[in-house]
């Protein structure tokens, strides 16, 4: 194997995206950044029932909800309510947050638009993540535009998808069934349910990503008699408006200024060795009680490899935070903090 080759080897592996890999420094802030909707329409799909759904909303191990609504440090208990009218469903997905106060999560909506065609849709409440967020399953489609062969353009659009095969679907569509009301509510509950603490988002974030794989963001209500059955039912908590509010009114008075990210890729000969290198900066800034703060993230790579095959990869991280704030005299200060760190790893090249 030519030095070349392995150097396209080594930077392929090193610097090519990985699907789970990535997750956003900051959350909305929203309490809805603690459950995720993908996750529930993934839960509602295997499910064999309402009452069996709702068990597995309430598993740890589902990685789905990580809501603590009332604050008492224990992860809620998520209880499902289906009314129904006609070919519609709207399965609502609630959270009791003491004996008085009951906030709806997200409702699934479903409707039946042919004798074995049904379409779905879950719509997070605008309480909890800010804004009505509306999901939807999807499959991605290729097809075959003009010209065949190497000049063939290949046309990749993702589609709404028949969930008629859903077990769940299917079974809140049979003759005899009665729709499902959760017999449990605020201090009672299962006796295989254990409330667990929640776990910090840039941990629970991670674990539901690999939900988003089938499912999209909709730009619009697609599933019109459920969600007007659904709305006059709609519940939420003084407790959680409010603190949704303060979230929202904090964010209009402290707007982000801007963030820019910038990659540079690069490959030169140093010191007699073949080094690839990619450097990625991220600067955000932000307003914060009348400062600007400025944060810059910098992480550098490089492999080298030399004439005896030896391979050395370095990557180096640099965090600077910087706060400007006007003092008395009607100057202003800079105050700037900057962290590195850096790891260095050497091997010999396999033959």
């Amino acid at each position: 194997m030519t030095r070349l080759q392995i150097l396209i080897l080594v930077f392929a592996s090193l610097f090519t995206p990985r699907m789970n890999a990535g997750v956003p420094q900051d959350s909305t802030g929203f309490p809805g950044d603690n459950f995720s909707l993908e996750g529930a329409l993934e839960l509602f799909k295997n499910a064999k029932s309402p009452e069996d759904f709702e068990k597995k909303l309430n598993d740890p191990d589902n990685y789905v909800n990580n809501l603590d609504l009332n604050e008492d440090g224990k992860v809620d208990y998520v209880r499902v309510e289906d009314y129904m009218d006609d070919k519609a469903h709207a399965l609502v997905l609630q959270v009791a947050l003491n004996e008085n106060e009951t906030q709806d999560v997200a409702v699934i909506e479903i409707e039946k638009t042919g004798e074995k065609e049904a379409i779905v849709q879950i719509v997070g409440d605008s309480t909890v993540y800010g804004t009505a967020k509306i999901v939807e399953p999807t499959e991605v489609v290729e097809t075959q535009g003009d010209g065949s062969g190497p000049d063939g353009t290949l046309h990749i659009e993702r589609i709404v998808i028949n969930v008629w095969l859903w077990p769940s679907v299917r079974f809140v569509y049979a003759p005899v069934y009665r729709p499902w009301r959760s017999p449990w509510r605020w201090a009672v509950y299962p006796v295989w349910w254990r409330p667990w603490r929640p776990h910090p988002w840039h941990v629970f974030y991670p674990r539901v990503r690999v939900y988003h794989v089938h499912y999209r963001v909709a730009p619009r209500h697609r599933v019109v008699h459920a969600h007007r059955v659904y709305t006059p039912r709609r519940r939420t908590s003084v407790t959680v408006t409010k603190r949704t509010t303060v979230i929202k009114t904090r964010k209009r008075n402290n707007p982000i200024a801007g963030k820019k990210t910038t990659t540079k890729i690069g490959v030169k000969k140093q010191n007699g060795k073949v080094v690839v290198g990619k450097q990625k900066t991220t600067t955000r800034s932000a307003r914060v009680n009348g400062k600007k703060v400025t944060r810059t993230n910098t992480t550098t790579k490089k492999v080298s490899v030399n004439n005896r095959g030896k391979v050395t990869k370095t990557k180096k991280k640099t965090k600077s935070t910087s706060v400007t704030r006007r003092n008395k005299n009607g100057g202003k200060t800079t105050v700037k903090k900057t962290t590195t760190k850096k790891v260095t790893k050497t091997r010999r090249r396999h033959r």
